[in-house]
């Protein structure tokens, strides 16, 4: 199906017998819960070995200080301060705490944005309900240039009333770089702290810690890191740390952050100290190259999805940046228009074409979501562009 100038990128040696995914299904789904390296399981199990040969030893003789190191090692890779990031279980544990830390009243407002994650916007209307904040939203078409985005925020910010700006790095229902550190500043000149919903940043973005500074940053490693899943970072500037409440209060809340966030008794630590084995797995292989070739790959697949659908290059989303390694397909009109739907659609997708995929509904419209791994070969591409049509002429 490959046209001139349409060319798959090579494959990196040996990178695919690293995962154990199932071969008899094709997983163009990656960004949403990742795929851990057969090492890096290993590297768990070895932990979860020693957890179960002697927990109290575990738990009670240096547990901190491993956990601190491992932190370090990950925030260094992420271009963050080890002293000001936590490990967290996942993105949304990091929404969770910074609304509840930024101490709303009544009367203040949290803005999002029409493109954020769905999860986050629950987080923070939960906490509004709570105080008596509002959510207001802020919409931003999907052809928005980033001068474009930056002035729609410019304009939304109200100045003694927002007390929170959440922004997206990258974009989960819309697969697009949004310009964070054109908009971190705008919003300081406000007065307005950012949270940067950055879950799939870590692993496919470089430093995009130190390229954001925005007063508080949330990224998951089980996306593009290679960790295993529960491993996130919750990376905070210095004058909000003392201001930091855990979610759940334990033997550490005298150390406060980040030692106060992370340590939860009996939690399952193995995540956390496994999670550098995920990052040395993606050094080995070498950062810029898996970068590069995961967004060829992820460019190529829109392509020739696309290609199958009638769409032409005018007609497929840009995601903003050479190394976002998730693109969309436009489905056609009428198709998979809500949630629900949506959800029926990619299950149908994954039972009748052994093909992993997201599917969103966003802006009245159905898209699908691909993303390209080191583990995925063109054909698997090719094939969901050969059989997709037929599935959704059914639907019609």
């Amino acid at each position: 199906m490959s046209t001139p100038g349409q060319q798959p990128p090579d494959p990196i040696p040996g990178a695919r017998l690293l995962f154990s995914l199932d071969p008899a299904v094709a997983h163009l789904n990656h960004g949403s819960y990742g795929a851990v390296p057969i090492g890096v399981q290993r590297a768990q199990q070895r932990l979860r070995d020693e957890t179960e040969s002697n927990p109290m030893r575990f738990f009670v003789r240096g547990l901190t200080d491993r956990i601190s190191h491992s932190r370090r090692h990950l925030a260094t890779f992420l271009g963050a301060d080890p002293a000001g990031t936590a490990l967290i279980g996942n993105a949304t544990a990091g929404a969770a705490i910074v609304l509840q830390s930024v101490r709303l009243n009544s009367g203040d407002e949290v803005i999002v944005t029409d493109h954020g994650y769905g999860a986050v916007l629950f987080a923070a209307e939960r906490e509004c309900r709570r105080t008596g904040a509002v959510v207001r939203t802020l919409s931003v078409p999907q052809t928005a240039t980033d001068p474009e985005i930056v002035e729609i925020v410019r304009a939304g910010l109200r100045p003694g009333r927002t007390k929170l700006l959440i922004v997206d790095q990258i974009t989960s229902p819309t697969a697009r770089l949004f310009p964070a550190a054109a908009i971190v500043p705008v919003a300081r000149e406000a007065g307005v702290p950012v949270l940067v919903d950055a879950a799939h940043a870590p692993g496919m973005l470089p430093d995009p810690v130190a390229a954001i500074g925005a007063d508080f940053w949330m990224g998951n490693l089980h996306k593009w890191g290679y960790a295993p899943r529960g491993t996130a970072v919750l990376s905070v500037a210095p004058r909000w740390r003392g201001r930091i409440e855990p979610l759940v209060v334990s033997w550490e809340q005298q150390s406060g952050f980040p030692s106060n966030v992370e340590y939860q008794a009996t939690l399952d630590y193995t995540p956390w100290l496994a999670a550098p084995v995920g990052v040395f797995t993606l050094r080995t292989l070498g950062v810029d190259t898996v970068r590069a070739h995961n967004a060829a790959l992820a460019a190529y697949g829109q392509r020739v999805v696309g290609a199958a659908l009638g769409l032409g290059p005018e007609a497929l989303p840009d995601p903003g940046g050479p190394t976002v390694s998730m693109r969309l397909v436009p489905l056609p009109p009428g198709v998979a228009t809500s949630v629900d739907e949506a959800v029926a659609l990619r299950n149908r997708i994954s039972d009748q074409l052994r093909t992993e995929v997201a599917v969103s509904a966003w802006g009245g419209r159905g898209f699908l979501r691909l993303s390209g791994q080191v583990y995925n070969r063109p054909d698997e591409y090719d094939r969901l562009a050969e059989r997709l049509p037929a599935l959704l002429a059914e639907l019609a």
